[in-house]
């Protein structure tokens, strides 16, 4: 397993929060973990069933920029 810690500015609210574990929720073998306070999105995957392409872009279909990941 990988994780990693996704920065997510423009996340605000339990709405936001909800929208990105319901799409991270939706791809599968993805833990999540968000912390809305620190505007952060913790994942942790296996990389050969799910791409961190795939988790970054399922948080901007949100309509959320992923601007950091580490």
């Amino acid at each position: 397993m990988v994780e990693k810690t996704l920065t997510v500015p423009d996340m605000t609210c339990g709405h936001c929060k909800a929208s990105i574990e319901g799409a991270l929720e939706a791809l599968g073998s993805v833990r999540t973990e968000v912390v809305l306070e620190a505007k952060q999105v913790k994942v942790s995957f296996d990389p050969e069933v799910v791409a961190l392409d795939a988790i970054t872009s399922a948080i901007e279909d949100q309509g959320f920029d992923v601007q950091d990941v580490a």
